[in-house]
């Protein structure tokens, strides 16, 4: 593949720098009078409804961001992600998370292998194991079924599969398949997770699933075995192998840790932490909660989002399309960051999840082939669910600084409310929000407006909103589990294709491992310090200030061997 090595060095990239000064002429309220421009800015697909019609673009500006993409190689790139090629090349690995969806006769070969063939084992695996506990088939070490599952996992291993199941808990479906059932996460070390994640649970009655791909993620692995050390107590070191799974491609480690290689579910090198919800790492404990079947139409609306993302032309990809108009904010426009606003609070767990996909994937300062880039590449994601965030953040995003808005609205609510006498439904009352906030951030209200409704003039510097605020807008036909997986596909691909035209690696995460190496080396001194006496040294001043004031504070643990668990 001929190219150069920056983006930024080509003809197209310098023709939107050029193309800026147009656009900084233009003010979104003139630009929604043209009807015709509108219409061109609306996509649908499979149910969806993607309206980015508010973004400061006109049609020159995506003929413009569709000539990027050809420069940047754009199709050329999907097509190695999707056909196995080691496209992550500074770990050397495939980057395959749409494999994880693929129908069972779908064929995609990496290292001479048909992944999807792998895939299916697990599926097929996860699918048996979770009927017999769901069924009471399977039962704990005293004969109990097993009702409750706590999964561990933190980062990639964790924040999907939360973002899924607490988008799942209110819906119809998924409520009736989870009855009588209980799904909690533990992902901080911090003692106080464990307490709550374990508070009113009985041991007896609770399968605890291990989520780590090598076994040794040190907080993983420190919150697994308090959790071991929890069902021993109440129940005895026999029944760990009934009480804890794993889902590890490290089978030596899992079954030293005292957990049965059989009830290991595997993943691949070529799964991303951060995309891996359509792994064991989600449908494992997914599938315990909410039966196979429901988690299986979860898989089947991301695949419908892969199969638009790999076959659709640009103009009408919906991936594509919000990709490049983030390139657009982001590298031409300098917005620094992104506002995911969905109007409903069943995606209260989709910002923190999008947060992690897009700022570990985009955050980084050189190109793919390790060049510094000249230019601003990723964004800061932040975002809640409205109309919450309205009395919140958006008096920031209104009259502050400029943020481009994802707002996410859904045509029916998963619980509809209504009460006799109110003027509208109280969906209709979120979604009548929903549909004004981007209309008030694009046009604004100018002085001339004001003083027509006889604002007193020392208020009308305060009352002025100056509107040109970007949005676009999404509207899915409803909640369940297929647009839930609508919705984490889209995200999914719109971040890829931001790296795909900045020309970054957004598969590698560098910079998480940077911490994880300087905190061994204080865990080691906390235990010379607390164990030895030892003085703390090494360190730099301020650094040893705080570790010695920490140590100087007693512990509330006791200092003897004895196993110390939350009191809760």
């Amino acid at each position: 593949m001929a190219s150069v090595s920056l983006i930024s060095d080509t003809y197209p990239w310098k023709d939107l720098k050029n193309h800026v000064v147009d656009i900084k002429n233009t003010h979104l309220r003139d630009l929604m009078n043209d009807v015709d421009r509108c219409k061109t800015m609306m996509v649908e697909f499979d149910g969806l409804l993607l309206d980015y019609s508010r973004q400061r673009v006109i049609q020159d500006t995506m003929g413009k961001l569709f000539a990027l993409a050809e420069a940047a190689h754009l199709k050329e790139k999907i097509n190695r992600m999707y056909n196995g090629e080691h496209i992550n090349s500074t770990e050397d690995r495939a980057v395959l998370h749409v494999a994880l969806r693929a129908s069972r006769d779908t064929v995609i070969n990496s290292d001479g292998k048909n992944v999807v063939s792998e895939v299916w084992k697990v599926l097929d695996k996860i699918k048996e194991f979770t009927e017999r506990v769901r069924s009471g088939a399977w039962v704990g070490a005293t004969g109990k079924a097993l009702k409750n599952v706590v999964a561990v996992g933190i980062g990639g291993s964790f924040l999907g599969p939360l973002f899924v199941h607490t988008a799942l808990q209110t819906d119809p479906e998924a409520v009736a398949s989870a009855k009588g059932r209980q799904l909690r996460f533990l992902a901080n070390v911090d003692p106080i997770d464990v307490a709550r994640s374990i508070t009113g649970l009985d041991p007896e009655t609770t399968l605890v699933v291990v989520v780590s791909k090598t076994f040794t993620t040190a907080e993983t692995m420190l919150n697994a075995r308090t959790l071991r050390e929890w069902i021993i107590a109440a129940l005895g070191p026999q029944a760990v192998a009934k009480h804890m799974v794993a889902v590890s491609t490290n089978i030596t480690l899992v079954e030293k840790f005292g957990i049965d290689p059989n009830n290991a579910f595997a993943f691949w090198d070529w799964v991303g932490g951060r995309y891996s919800v359509c792994s064991a790492v989600g449908v494992l404990p997914l599938s315990l909660q909410y039966g196979f079947s429901l988690v299986r139409k979860f898989l089947d609306g991301a695949l419908s989002i892969d199969k638009h993302f790999y076959s659709t032309p640009f103009e009408k990809n919906i991936p594509v399309l919000v990709g490049l108009l983030s390139v657009w904010n982001v590298s031409f426009l300098g917005s620094p960051a992104r506002a995911i606003l969905p109007y409903s609070q069943a995606l209260e767990k989709l910002a923190p999840h999008i947060q992690q996909v897009s700022m570990e994937s985009n955050g980084k300062g050189v190109s793919i082939d390790g060049v510094p880039l000249p230019f601003e590449a990723g964004e800061i994601d932040f975002g809640e669910p409205g109309t919450n965030g309205q009395h919140s953040f958006y008096q920031l995003i209104h009259q502050g600084r400029i943020v481009p808005c994802d707002f996410i609205g859904v045509l029916k609510s998963q619980q509809p409310v209504y009460l006799k006498g109110e003027t509208v439904s109280n969906h209709d009352e979120l979604m009548s929000n929903f549909f004004a906030q981007p209309d008030a951030l694009a046009y604004g209200k100018t002085p001339e407006e004001l003083l027509q409704e006889n604002v007193p003039k020392h208020l009308i510097p305060h009352k002025t909103f100056s509107g040109n605020r970007p949005s676009l807008s999404l509207l899915l036909p409803s909640l369940n589990a297929y647009n839930i997986g609508q919705l984490l596909a889209i995200y999914e691909h719109r971040i890829a294709v931001e790296g795909f035209i900045w020309g970054i690696n957004s598969f590698d995460q560098w910079g998480v491992e940077l911490g994880k190496s300087l905190a061994t080396r204080v865990r080691k001194q906390l235990n010379l310090s607390r164990t030895k006496g030892d003085p703390v040294e090494g360190f730099n001043h301020s650094t040893t200030t705080l570790l010695s004031k920490y140590l100087e504070a007693k512990s509330s643990v006791p200092s003897n061997p004895t196993t110390f668990l939350p009191k809760i």
